[in-house]
C-alpha cells in the first residue's frame, strides 16, 4: 500500500515523533532520517476455518483508524492461511485475538510512502496463567545519565533465559529502536547504554516458572521482553497512531530456539509484559509477512 507524499515527508523530517539533539549537524540528521521507519499497532479477531483459511476479521477500534489502512489491512489479514487447528485428530475452526504491526517506509521511487504488515502477535500476557512464566519481581531498569542529558529516548527489546528457579540465567538484547536522531556515535552509545541498563535490572528479576501444562518440566524457558524509555513523558497513545523511529540492528541471541521470531519488535509486545518466546500456544500463520 502507498501513503501520500505528505505522510512520507512528515516521517523524512521528524513529524512523527522523532527529535534531534541540538548538537547534531543538519546534513547528518537528514542522513539518519533517511533510515527512518514509522509503526502502528493494531488490534482485532481473526476467525480461522477448519482448512486454515480466514472466514472473518474484526478490527478493533476501527473508527480511529483511516478507512483506506482499515480496508488494506483487512484484505491483508482475509488473504493469510494458518495451519489448521485439530481437536482429537479432527481440524475444526476457531478464533484468535491477533496484535498486528504495520511499518511505513517512504518509497525508494520518493512517490509516498510505501505501508506493510510485518508482525502479528497471537499472545497475550496473563499473570495468573500457571502455565506460562510470570513476574514476580521486576524493578525498573535506572534511566541512563547521559542518554537523559541528551534527551534520548527509545524501545528496547531483550530475550531472557529464566532458569527453573525463577532467576535469570542468560540475556540478550535483541534491538534497540531509536525516537531521537544524533550523530552515528551518539546514537551508538544511546543504543549500547539503553541496552546494558535494561540487561542491567533484568538481572536482578524474578520469576514464576509453568507449574501446569506442556511447559513445566522445561530446563529453562525464554521470554521477550520489552522496555520503554521515554523521559517520563506520557507515553502517547499508540493505537491507532505512527510513531516514527530509527530502527537498530537486528541481532539474535545466542541461546535462541529453533523457532527464532524474525517478526518480533519493541512496538509489537506491550511494555510491561512478558512473551514467552520458545512456546507456541497460538495459531501457527503460514503466509510470510513484511511483502
Amino acid at each position: 500500500m502507498r501513503y501520500s507524499p505528505l505522510l512520507a515527508l512528515a516521517l523524512a523530517v521528524g513529524g512523527a515523533g522523532l527529535v534531534a539533539s541540538s548538537e547534531t549537524p543538519a546534513q547528518n540528521a537528514r542522513e539518519v532520517r533517511q533510515t527512518a521507519e514509522a509503526s502502528m499497532t493494531l488490534g482485532g479477531t481473526i476467525d480461522i476455518g477448519s482448512e486454515g483459511q480466514v472466514t472473518g476479521f474484526a478490527l478493533a477500534h476501527a473508527d480511529k483508524v483511516p478507512a483506506d489502512l482499515a480496508a488494506f489491512v483487512s484484505r491483508q489479514v482475509q488473504s493469510w492461511r494458518f495451519q489448521p487447528k485439530r481437536v482429537d485428530g479432527a481440524a475444526v475452526a476457531t478464533q484468535t485475538p491477533v496484535i498486528l504491526r504495520l511499518v511505513q517506509q517512504p518509497d525508494p521511487s520518493g512517490d509516498g510512502a510505501q505501508v506493510r504488515v510485518t508482525g502479528a502477535s497471537f499472545a497475550k500476557y496473563d499473570p495468573d496463567d500457571t502455565s506460562r512464566v510470570a513476574f514476580i519481581a521486576r524493578p525498573a531498569p535506572v534511566y541512563p545519565k547521559d542518554v537523559y542529558a541528551m534527551r534520548g529516548r527509545g524501545d528496547v527489546l531483550m530475550l531472557l533465559k529464566v532458569a527453573r528457579d525463577g532467576s535469570v540465567a542468560d540475556v540478550f538484547t535483541e534491538q534497540v529502536n531509536l525516537r531521537v536522531v544524533g550523530k552515528e556515535r551518539q546514537m551508538r552509545a544511546m543504543r549500547d547504554a539503553l541496552a546494558r541498563a535494561s540487561e542491567s535490572a533484568a538481572r536482578t528479576w524474578t520469576f514464576r516458572p509453568p507449574t501446569t501444562g506442556p511447559a513445566k518440566d522445561a530446563e529453562s524457558w525464554n521470554v521477550r521482553v520489552p522496555v520503554s524509555y521515554s523521559m517520563g513523558e506520557p507515553r502517547m497513545e499508540r493505537y491507532g497512531v505512527w510513531e516514527a523511529y530509527i530502527p537498530g540492528p537486528r541481532e539474535r541471541a545466542p541461546f535462541s530456539g529453533a523457532r527464532a521470531d524474525a517478526n518480533a519488535a519493541p512496538d509489537l509486545l506491550a511494555d510491561g509484559g512478558l512473551y514467552m518466546a520458545d512456546q507456541d500456544d497460538g495459531p501457527r500463520l503460514l503466509t510470510p509477512l513484511g511483502s
